[in-house]
């Protein structure tokens, strides 16, 4: 009998929601009524696509308790998370920038860029379950950071953070904090009010929203230096003209994903559960499993197993999981995530990442603990012979 295959990797993308994809069609459409105007414009077609996008940035700021002025499109989550770093450190005198040892390259990029204009940057070091570590952040703390970086949930482990008790402790201090948040949003409550912070960062295809959509969720008291200047679009922080097909996808997208959440957190633990009791019988290390994380996240690594490996064995047997390398165009590199946490580098090529979504099974689980349990004794039987 065959099956289809399985996709395992909702933290990389979400395939785009039926409802997202309805709402978009209208301004994808060359049939009328078509709907396709600037939304600078004056005329008609133009105030549609304004009335359109007014709407959708309603429903982001609805979905994470913020007002709909704090909402500031982007083209994703990575230009949202540089406009805050960039963006605030061009209005302010240069001081310390800190980051946790396990951002996104999308937030330790532009940090690190940030050195060229006399910034200073500290990371901010985690346990070995990849919480942030109090001892290194009272330190980072006492040399008074000016801008704070750290994640809500990390996209390789699940690991989330006390970002409330962070962000109330460096904002006590002055410093602008921001989150990203882009891993968190629809699978844990993400209320901009609640965490304290002054910018947040989001993402629609995370969702089931559109490729190419995102947003900073940014406190009105925070200055940002825009990076592209132009026109004047979104409060002048980010000209140019707006994809409004997209924006009003991850309007909906933010809807659905908030109503769904709830149950979707439960099922997806239980499903999560399944995989790590199945993991446990074949005698793998689940990373940060004592830490609280994402319902829908497990990674995992099997002694003298490359990730590469297994990812590939598994993809030929039709489950699509992610490897916990990050590759480069030169080789590829052990996570960073997990050398931050303290794993031996030979351990952390070994990781995998299994990721569940909203059209996961449990027929599916089962299947993927049986394939994984084949592969492994047959990579296990090759290693033998090997030696």
């Amino acid at each position: 009998m065959s099956f289809a295959p399985v996709y395992l990797d909702w933290n990389a993308t979400t395939p785009l929601d039926l409802n997202v994809r309805e709402a978009m069609l209208p301004w994808l459409a060359a049939a009328e009524p078509a709907r396709f105007g600037n939304a600078s414009s004056r005329h008609e077609y133009g105030r549609q696509a304004r009335a359109a996008i007014d709407e959708a940035r309603a429903r982001v700021a609805a979905a994470v308790g913020a007002h709909a002025t704090e909402v500031i499109f982007t083209s994703g989550g990575s230009e949202a998370n540089n406009l805050f770093l960039k963006g605030a450190a061009g209005c302010l005198k240069p001081g310390m920038v800190a980051v946790s040892a396990i951002e996104h390259p999308c937030v330790r990029e532009p940090a690190k860029q940030l050195r060229r204009s006399a910034w200073l940057l500290e990371e901010i070091a985690v346990d070995a379950q990849g919480v942030v570590d109090a001892q290194d952040w009272r330190r980072v703390l006492n040399a008074r950071p000016k801008l704070v970086s750290v994640m809500l949930a990390n996209n390789e482990t699940g690991v989330l953070q006390n970002v409330p008790a962070l962000a109330a402790e460096a904002r006590a201090l002055g410093a602008w904090f921001h989150t990203d948040a882009v891993q968190a949003l629809g699978k844990v409550e993400v209320d901009f009010r609640a965490l304290g912070v002054n910018a947040m960062t989001l993402s629609a295809h995370k969702i089931g929203g559109p490729l190419g959509a995102g947003a900073l969720v940014v406190d009105k008291r925070v200055e940002l230096m825009p990076l592209i200047a132009g026109g004047g679009q979104e409060r002048g922080l980010r000209s140019g003209t707006e994809n409004v097909a997209a924006i009003v996808g991850f309007g909906v997208a933010c809807e659905r994903a908030v109503t769904r959440r709830t149950f979707e957190a439960a099922r997806l633990t239980q499903l999560r559960g399944q995989i790590e009791s199945g993991l446990a019988l074949l005698g793998a290390t689940v990373f940060s499993r004592a830490a609280q994380r994402l319902p829908n996240t497990v990674f995992f690594a099997f002694d003298n197993i490359d990730g590469e490996t297994l990812v590939g064995k598994l993809d030929r047997a039709g489950f699509a999981c992610a490897s916990g390398s990050a590759c480069s165009s030169a080789q590829p590199e052990p996570s960073h995530a997990l050398l931050a946490m303290g794993v031996d580098p030979v351990v952390a090529r070994g990781a995998v990442r299994v990721s569940l979504g909203r059209d996961t099974t449990a027929d599916e689980v089962e299947r993927f603990v049986a394939t994984l349990s084949r592969v492994v004794e047959d990579l296990k039987k090759l290693a033998s012979v090997a030696h």
